[in-house]
């Protein structure tokens, strides 16, 4: 009855029929939720390390440069991505999706407990901002390989015209993620008062076990995906998804290296550099807490429409529209955030974070995705979205604050940088003419939702 009852709702190579069944909710719901708890974890370290780590940790610096240090931190998990991207593509290509999953899983929820059970510089000495380096590189090397699992998930298993819709599930995970850990911190804020900042940031930190448990329960129950599984009988034990992607992908990787900076800008200028620039300004804690999850809920709105959209308009389309507009709107908002008032930079987050970001965060996980055959997929769509975290996310917050060093303009050489990384995004995108893999979203012009293409199973040789 079980097996009639599956076969009703997959078509003959397994894949979903629809996105409203029981089975294929389950799967929108591991990658959301299995994607929002990591990002918990990942984005409650850049949080803190605005507004905490960098009196904990590295108070002997003076404050400029402690928060330059604090975000030395943040970058080195965030150039750590591309690693795990590496790391668990290489298993997720080999030994399945949902195994690379379930791993990256525990593996950041250890991590994440261990950072917030970490003793300040002054009890510990400088042990203590090391091992704080070392457990954030972990935490990127867990995330890095998160996203691509999450992603795969959800669209290997979709129908192939709602691909970017059910992909865009693990890139709302993300904001979703988001707004959990800043509302459980700006709640520690009122509940700890004064306290914060000696241990009740820390509660936010150790709540991650209770998660992760969560998270297990869901993703566990889910099917490996159908492309993984017709690929396992002609698996060629010796190859290797990287070399394979070096030798024949790199055009793909470098495509979704630069698209993907557009996101990873925005979400280093809007959310780690412009709190840093709010708190700093005097501006309360709590308030600026509760506007980036504000922002975050609209990212998750805006995502869901823009990945709908690219469905029916195509991922290119989409994805040049997006990244546009991120240009358009860079200089403006850099410059209400580089006032550090509190309405400033409630308009600019919700703008450049809720809208912008939600404009290309809908289409890119199908896009990037889609450049890849089944086999290196993961490995090929992880290394060039890591890549760009790495670069973007990883590197901006201390770029924007040595801007800010600048006699005069720093707020425009900002703004400048941000559009830059945009219109590089958008020109990749349209310029790229990628071949057809499982679906080319472009040329379905006859139809409302469009024609598949025939699916290329091997890597060209």
């Amino acid at each position: 009855m079980d097996q009639q009852r599956r076969s009703s709702t997959t078509d003959a190579e397994g894949v979903q029929t629809s996105l409203n069944t029981t089975d294929m909710r389950r799967i929108l719901a591991s990658s959301f939720i299995g994607s929002a708890i990591e990002f918990y974890d990942f984005m409650l370290y850049a949080t803190a390390s605005s507004i905490v780590f960098s009196a904990l940790y590295f108070a002997d610096l003076g404050p400029g440069l402690a928060l330059f240090a604090s975000f030395a931190t943040l970058a080195a998990g965030y150039i750590a991505r591309p690693l795990g991207g590496i790391i668990f593509g290489h298993f997720g290509d080999r030994v399945g999706r949902k195994k690379a999953l379930v791993f990256s899983m525990l593996m950041m929820g250890a991590v994440t407990i261990l950072i917030g059970l970490m003793p300040p510089t002054a009890q510990i000495g400088a042990i203590a901002p090391i091992s704080l380096l070392v457990l954030r590189i972990a935490q990127g090397i867990a995330v890095g390989g998160e996203w691509g699992g999450a992603a795969l998930m959800a669209l290997e298993h979709a129908p192939k015209d709602k691909r970017g819709f059910a992909a865009a599930f693990a890139n709302a995970g993300g904001p979703a993620g988001a707004v959990l850990a800043t509302l459980v911190l700006s709640l520690m804020t009122v509940l700890t008062g004064d306290q914060f900042v000696i241990w009740g940031w820390r509660i936010p930190f150790l709540l991650s076990a209770v998660l992760i448990v969560v998270g297990l329960v869901v993703r566990l129950r889910v099917a490996e995906t159908p492309a993984f599984q017709s690929l396992e009988a002609e698996r060629d034990s010796r190859r290797i998804p990287l070399v394979d992607v070096m030798r024949h992908h790199l055009a793909p990787v470098a495509i979704a290296l630069l698209v993907t900076m557009s996101v990873y800008t925005t979400q280093a200028i809007v959310t780690v550099w412009g709190v840093s620039v709010a708190v700093e300004a005097g501006e309360d804690k709590t308030a600026v807490l509760n506007w980036k999850a504000a922002a975050a809920v609209v990212t998750m709105i805006v995502t869901f429409a823009m990945a709908r959209v690219s469905d029916r308009i195509g991922r290119r389309r989409a994805l040049v529209i997006a990244t546009l507009t991120t240009a358009a709107a860079a200089f403006p908002l850099a410059h209400l955030i580089a006032t550090g008032e509190l309405g400033n930079y409630a308009v600019a987050i919700v703008v450049g974070n809720g809208i912008v970001q939600g404009m290309v965060y809908g289409p890119i996980a199908a896009y990037v995705a889609e450049l890849f055959p089944p086999e290196v997929r993961y490995s090929g769509a992880s290394l060039g979205y890591q890549a760009a975290a790495a670069i973007g996310a990883g590197m901006t917050p201390m770029i924007a604050s040595a801007f800010m060093l600048l006699p005069s303009g720093g707020e425009w050489w900002i703004g400048a940088y941000w559009a830059f990384f945009a219109l590089v995004g958008a020109g990749a995108v349209a310029l790229y003419r990628r071949r057809p893999l499982e679906t080319d979203d472009d040329s379905a012009s006859p139809g409302p939702k469009g024609a598949a293409t025939p699916q290329l199973t091997r890597s060209a040789r």
